[in-house]
């Protein structure tokens, strides 16, 4: 991946985790967030020291960019994404490594074309704490 693709900075990171939504499957978790300088996407990639040794994570790694740098096409423009492996992706060959990680990135609507998800695993808006008031606080 070229190197202005890439997130590095552990401040990049914080603000993706903090801000950003997320989605998951059994493979792969992704969080992402719009940014709002105009240009490409920029990704990282996280892999855990529970994976395996540095030579795993790191052929880990590659595989994911690599994977995304091929559909780098199909990918939404001005967001920030980080790709977390998880163990189950240790045993997958790469056409299913490919496919799943594609199936994360179309659930969490960062494909073009793709259907923006309502559902999935995201961070709270803050509305039931709204609803809560306007009602009354009538759970107590």
């Amino acid at each position: 991946m070229h190197r202005k693709l890439r997130l590095r900075k552990r401040e990049d990171f914080n603000v993706v985790y903090r801000y950003g939504r997320s989605f998951a499957n059994s493979q792969f978790v992704v969080y992402w967030r719009r940014r709002s300088q105009k240009g490409s996407f920029r990704m990282g990639v996280s892999a855990s020291s529970k994976l395996g040794n540095a030579v795993v994570r790191n052929r880990l790694r590659r595989m994911v960019k690599e994977i995304v740098r091929l559909n780098a096409g199909k990918l939404l423009e001005d967001t920030d994404l980080i790709l977390i492996v998880r163990k189950p992706a240790l045993s997958l060959p790469y056409k299913e490594m490919e496919s799943s990680i594609l199936h994360v990135l179309r659930k969490s609507s960062l494909l073009k074309g793709s259907i923006p998800n309502m559902g999935g695993s995201q961070k709270p808006s803050g509305r039931v704490n709204s609803l809560k008031r306007r009602n009354g606080n009538k759970d107590k």
